[in-house]
This record gives structure tokens, C-alpha cells and sequence, in this order.
């Protein structure tokens, strides 16, 4: 049954008188409010009485609902950024799945038509800069200042070549984004290890349980650099505490997603090292650095063979009595001393040195008497070079002279003490190449060294610079394991202007730090200054 039209209007006209009705006692009640509220100013009311109360509880309240609307603005933070990471992993997924199924090479890649050209062409895209990069092969290059030298760093620091006169050569990351960056990188690499691919060489038959897992903890070192141009390359090494065999992962970021270069296990155990020392007269540093071969390689690491090449007669008796006390004490008997009585040259030394190991191929690790290493060295030297494939051309930390680096202390402390990666003690020696570990065959194939460089300095560089020309990868990267003590250098006037300007400015730049030599610089001045101090405090009455 229908109601009347007429009803429904009085019905309408009710309901909006009653809701005019409501609105205006509402305005009502809130004028009186408005006109009975205590003043809340600071001149208005008292300590004590109502109005200071009521403010109280007015900013109680109004924090509180900052502190929600904050919660709020977090809690979709937080949301939108799940969101985000949901996504970024769903791009991810659909890369490496596009990845896998094209099943790319590192080297000469043939890439097959797909129907999501889009990602097609992303994925050829970074696979080029692989290529492009000096990855997997090296590169020709013009000069010994071409090569981009990698950084290295381990779990808690970098050791950086690039400090101006702010940064440190030893840092831990100050940049958050760079900590965020080599803890990514770590953990990459740990998952490559963890969930092998069939390319890696290890057996789909294996299971977890069968397999050794790898944590953060067994992180041993990195090294990483960037070629603006296209992306920054990793190798990372991996080793389980009671275990020889390391775990090599080599990454790329192409300026996108970290994509996995390779993945093997290198196995270092049965790997000996030739250590070659040139060497003539300076009896009393060749019986320190015996000391320090005995603690590492002897003691520590026992896969060493030693070769001395000595010049002339002088103090070559002392050499002789220094390895005969080595050998008795300690029952090695790993060592050649090859005797050339003329006059020194580094690099007819080292190449002798080579020459005389008769037992097919060999790591070979050149060196001076005024080095001091570490058995992670070693094991560095071990891992970054591959016949055929790469040298490695480890940048020293060479220290300045303790008498200037101690001066405030009576006698400067052991050596061991000394050996720290600060800027006033010491510095990259990123201009020399004598320290550097390579395989005797890529050393033979490529000539060896200049044996017409005559004296001090020349024929390092010479032989650096062939192997940038060739095809093998030479992996340069400052290492904490390495150490050039200071010693007094002499520049003969014998030699050629070019090879005594470099033996100056070797000699300058071991002496002291910048601040350190300033300080030397400007001593009178500062003594004039303290002087003038003493003699005012001592002219000032007694009050």
C-alpha cells in the first residue's frame, strides 16, 4: 500500500526542521564553551589553578597526536617499501629466469631471439659490459698508469690507494652505503657458493645436508674495482678455518643487479712459492728478513722455497753462515744461493733467480730484503695468480723512518710493533712494481726483464709494462700482508739523470709524512716560537 505524496513531504520537512534544530544547539553549546573556558595564556593564569592544567593536557594531547600521525607516516613507509622490495625481487626472478633460459657464455656469446624483446635487450646489455670489461681477460694497455688498481678490504676495512690528505689508507667504511655495498657483495658471493649452479662444477646429486655451507665467518678477503664506463668487478675468497681450499666468487655489477661472472674452488695447498731475493752486502737486513722468514714460512705456511742471487765476495760468507743456522735450527733445507761476483743489478738477479729453479713450473715471488710479509700474504700471492691467466702486482705500504715517526719516544719500538696502516707512519708505494707474484712460464714468455737497466730502479717497470701490453689480467690491489721497512737510500752519481730523479723522489717520499716533514721544515721557526712563549710566561708577575 502506497503512502500519499502529500505525507512524504511533511515526512521530509520533519526530518530537516529536526536536524536544524540539532546544528543549532550544537553552535549554542559551543559558543557558551568558547565564552566559559578558563584563560590558558601565560598572563592569564596561575601556577596552580585550573588554567595551567588545562594547557598541560592540551600539548599532552597535541603530542600525541603528532606521535600517531609519525607511527602512521612509518607504518606506510614501511609498507610502500616491502612493496618495493616485492617488485624488485619480481624483476629479479623474471632476469635471472630470462638468464637461464638464454644460458649465456662469459666469452663469445651468441644470443637467441625471445618474445619479451625489452628484456632481451637489457640482458645483452649487461652481458656486454662483461665483455667489455677486463673481467675474464686483460686488456692492452699504453702505460703502467692505464691500469685501474682494485681496492681491497675484508669484513671490517678497506685499504684504499686514493687518501688525499684526508682519507686513510686503512679505513673502516664511513659511508653507509658503502658498508651496505660490500655486505651485499659478501652475501652474494656466499650464495653463489651455498646454492651452486650445474656451471660451477659441483654435482646436482649433492645435497644440502652432504654439502659444506659457508657464513659470513669464513669471508677471508676482496678486492673490487670500477670501470666508470661499465660496472664494478669483485673477487671474493672464501675459506672454512680447518680447510686449505678457498672458495673464489667473481661478481660484476654493470651499473644494475649484481650478475655471477664464475664460481670455482681453488685449491692452494700443494702450491709452492718461490721466494727470489737479489742481494749485496747488507748482512745485518738480510738477517732480519730471515727472521721473518723463518716465523712465516718456515714455522707458518711450509710451502716455501727460498733462492738468494748474491753479488760479489763482500759479506757473502755472512750469507752463507746466516742460511747454514737456519737450516740447523729449524731442518729446512728448501734454499738455493746463487753466487754472481759482479756487480748488482736487480733485474739480472731476480732473472738468475728464476733460471735457476730446475723443477718445471713454479710461483715465483720477487723480492727485497727490506720486506717484510705475512703468511696471509702468501696465500694472497697464491690466489691472484694463474698461469696463463693473471699477475699479481700487490701494492706495498712502505714505512717512513722511525726516528721521525718516534721522535717523541727514546728508541723507536720492534718492528713487529711498527708494522700499522696509518698516514704518519707510512704509505701506499703505489709507484713501485718490484714486489709481484707470477707464474716462471708467463715470466719466461714474456721476455723477463731489461738486463741492460743498469743500478737503481727501471727494470721493474719495464717488465710491468709487458704484461700490460700482453693479454694476461694484472691484478693490482694495496694488501695489509706487505710491508717495506725503511732503510737509508744513497743515489749514486752513476746513474742515468731519469734513474736518479726517481731514487730522489723515493728518497723523499719514504722519509717522513707531509705533516711530519713540515714539521721538520718549519723546526726553527717553531723553536723561536716556543722560546718566546717560555720567556713571556717567565716575564708575567706573580699575582
Amino acid at each position: 500500500m502506497r503512502m500519499p505524496r502529500r505525507g512524504l513531504v511533511i515526512q521530509a520537512r520533519t526530518r530537516w526542521l529536526l536536524v536544524g534544530l540539532a546544528l543549532l544547539f550544537s553552535l549554542v553549546l559551543l559558543m557558551y564553551l568558547l565564552e566559559c573556558a578558563p584563560q590558558t595564556d601565560g598572563n592569564g593564569s596561575l601556577p596552580g589553578v585550573v588554567g595551567e592544567s588545562m594547557g598541560k593536557e592540551y600539548y599532552q594531547a597535541l603530542l600525541q597526536e603528532q606521535e600517531e600521525h609519525y607511527q602512521n607516516r612509518a607504518t606506510s613507509l614501511k609498507r610502500q617499501i616491502a612493496q618495493l622490495k616485492q617488485e624488485l625481487q619480481e624483476m629479479s626472478d623474471k632476469l635471472k629466469s630470462l638468464q637461464e633460459k638464454k644460458s649465456p657464455k662469459v666469452n663469445g656469446m651468441n644470443y637467441q631471439g625471445t618474445k619479451e624483446q625489452t628484456s632481451n635487450d637489457l640482458l645483452e646489455f649487461l652481458h656486454s659490459q662483461i665483455d667489455k670489461a677486463e673481467v675474464s681477460v686483460g686488456a692492452k694497455l699504453p702505460s703502467e698508469y692505464g691500469v685501474i688498481p682494485f681496492e681491497s678490504f675484508t669484513s671490517m676495512k678497506v685499504f684504499q690507494l686514493e687518501m688525499g690528505l684526508t682519507r686513510h689508507p686503512e679505513e673502516k667504511p664511513v659511508r653507509k652505503d658503502k658498508r651496505d655495498e660490500l655486505v651485499e657483495v659478501i652475501e652474494a658471493g656466499l650464495e653463489v657458493i651455498n646454492n651452486p649452479d650445474e656451471e660451477d662444477g659441483q654435482d646436482e646429486d649433492d645435497g644440502v645436508g652432504d654439502r659444506q655451507l659457508y657464513s659470513e665467518n669464513d669471508f677471508i678477503e676482496g678486492y673490487y674495482r670500477t670501470e666508470r664506463d661499465k660496472g664494478t668487478q669483485y673477487e671474493l675468497f672464501y675459506k672454512k678455518m680447518d680447510g686449505m681450499e678457498y672458495r673464489h666468487v667473481t661478481l660484476f655489477r654493470p651499473f644494475g643487479p649484481l650478475m655471477k661472472v664464475k664460481s670455482e674452488t681453488v685449491d692452494i695447498s700443494r702450491s709452492i712459492i718461490n721466494v727470489i731475493v737479489p742481494l749485496a752486502g747488507r748482512t745485518e737486513a738480510f738477517a732480519q728478513f730471515m727472521q721473518n722468514f723463518r716465523d712465516v714460512c718456515i714455522h707458518q705456511d711450509k710451502r716455501v722455497h727460498l733462492t738468494v742471487v748474491y753479488f760479489g765476495q763482500d759479506g757473502l760468507s755472512e750469507v752463507k753462515s746466516i742460511l747454514e743456522s737456519v737450516a740447523r735450527e729449524t731442518d729446512f733445507h728448501n734454499y738455493t744461493l746463487v753466487s754472481l761476483n759482479e756487480e748488482f743489478n736487480r733485474g739480472r738477479g731476480l732473472d738468475m733467480g728464476a733460471r735457476a729453479w730446475e723443477k718445471g713450473e713454479v710461483l715465483m715471488f720477487f723480492c727485497d730484503v727490506d720486506v717484510y710479509f705475512t703468511a696471509e700474504f702468501l696465500n694472497s700471492c697464491r690466489l691472484n695468480a694463474e698461469p696463463g691467466k693473471k699477475v699479481f702486482y700487490p701494492v706495498v705500504f712502505s714505512l717512513y723512518n722511525p726516528a721521525i715517526v718516534y721522535a717523541n719516544q727514546d728508541i723507536p719500538p720492534p718492528v713487529e710493533q711498527q708494522l700499522v696502516h696509518k698516514k704518519d707512519s707510512g704509505f701506499w708505494r703505489d709507484f713501485g712494481f718490484g714486489m709481484t707474484c707470477q707464474y716462471r712460464t708467463d715470466f719466461l714468455t714474456v721476455g723477463g726483464f731489461d738486463l741492460e737497466v743498469k743500478g737503481w730502479g727501471g727494470e721493474d717497470v719495464h717488465l710491468y709494462r709487458k704484461y700490460l701490453h700482453g693479454e694476461l689480467m694484472v691484478v693490482r690491489t694495496p694488501v695489509p700482508g706487505l710491508f717495506h721497512l725503511w732503510h737509508e737510500k744513497h743515489c749514486a752519481d752513476e746513474l742515468t739523470p731519469e734513474q736518479y730523479r726517481m731514487c730522489i723522489q723515493s728518497k723523499a717520499m719514504n722519509e717522513a709524512s707531509h705533516s711530519h716533514l713540515g714539521m721538520l721544515v718549519f723546526r726553527d721557526e717553531i723553536e723561536a716560537h716556543l722560546r718566546k712563549q717560555a720567556y713571556r710566561t717567565n716575564s708575567e708577575p706573580v699575582g
